[in-house]
């Protein structure tokens, strides 16, 4: 298992935590805009890295840059991303959005996507669903990935908003997740850390690539990206294309 990014405790403790509306086995920080905090089920670790700022990226921590460059280094590497393996299935990492994996929030009676939701959206109103007894029913998000600020409503249309896995299923499928258990591709597709709700055309347009063939639209989000891309193979344990390295290398340089 890869070493964790994360802040020192000190500046840990200088987030604060919002307890309206909070539901067990949830934190949630007062910045309402899409907050990259790395939640790893596999170690019950909840470590801020970085929070977004209304309406614009913020800048990530210096150590936490650090700590990204050198979890980098670390990662294996492979020349480049093996050919797609065919045998790649949705269905392999769980129904989609269960409720019923070993991550933070699992098991909390809603289901991934609406936990999504409510964390990255300024959230105007709930409704009860078979999913959720408080899902999202209309909100705001201003997409960390073009900085465009999206309503979201519950219903048609509501396909506006889509939660991206920072790091792609099929991506970490090609790359060894074929062989993990089922319980921890389960895990890795519904782990917060590699979760976050975008505007969707840049979701569809993303796909399954690599960094080293689609980054963010939006510069100032790439630090972001990259410090997080990096935390969710560590802390999986999977390694790293050359070219999607080189990337992710220039980015963190330049933070």
């Amino acid at each position: 298992m890869g070493r964790l990014l994360g802040l020192p405790r000190a500046a840990a403790q200088r987030w604060r935590w919002s307890r309206s509306r909070r539901r067990p086995g949830r934190i949630r920080l007062t910045v309402r805009q899409w907050t990259i905090v790395v939640v790893f089920a596999v170690t019950s670790a909840v470590v801020a890295v970085g929070a977004g700022l209304p309406h614009t990226p913020s800048k990530v921590p210096a150590a936490a840059v650090v700590r990204a460059r050198a979890a980098l280094s670390a990662l294996p590497v492979l020349g480049r991303r093996p050919p797609h393996d065919s045998s790649y299935d949705r269905d392999a990492f769980g129904p989609a959005w269960t409720d019923d994996a070993a991550v933070r929030g699992g098991g909390n009676a809603c289901d991934t996507r609406n936990d999504i939701l409510a964390r990255d959206l300024v959230v105007s109103a709930r409704t009860g669903t078979s999913s959720c007894p408080s899902a999202v029913a209309s909100g705001t998000l201003t997409s960390p990935y073009t900085g465009r600020t999206i309503g979201f409503q519950r219903g048609r249309g509501s396909a506006a908003v889509q939660i991206d896995h920072i790091v792609p299923l099929s991506y970490a499928w090609d790359l060894g997740a074929s062989r993990w258990p089922a319980p921890r591709r389960w895990s890795f597709a519904n782990d917060p850390a590699n979760l976050v709700a975008v505007d969707g055309a840049s979701n569809q347009a993303k796909s399954d690539a690599e960094p080293a063939r689609w980054m963010p639209p939006l510069r100032a989000f790439h630090c972001q990206y990259a410090v997080q891309f990096v935390a969710v193979l560590t802390a999986y344990g999977l390694p790293i294309d050359v070219p999607s390295r080189d990337i992710l290398g220039a980015v963190l340089r330049s933070c």
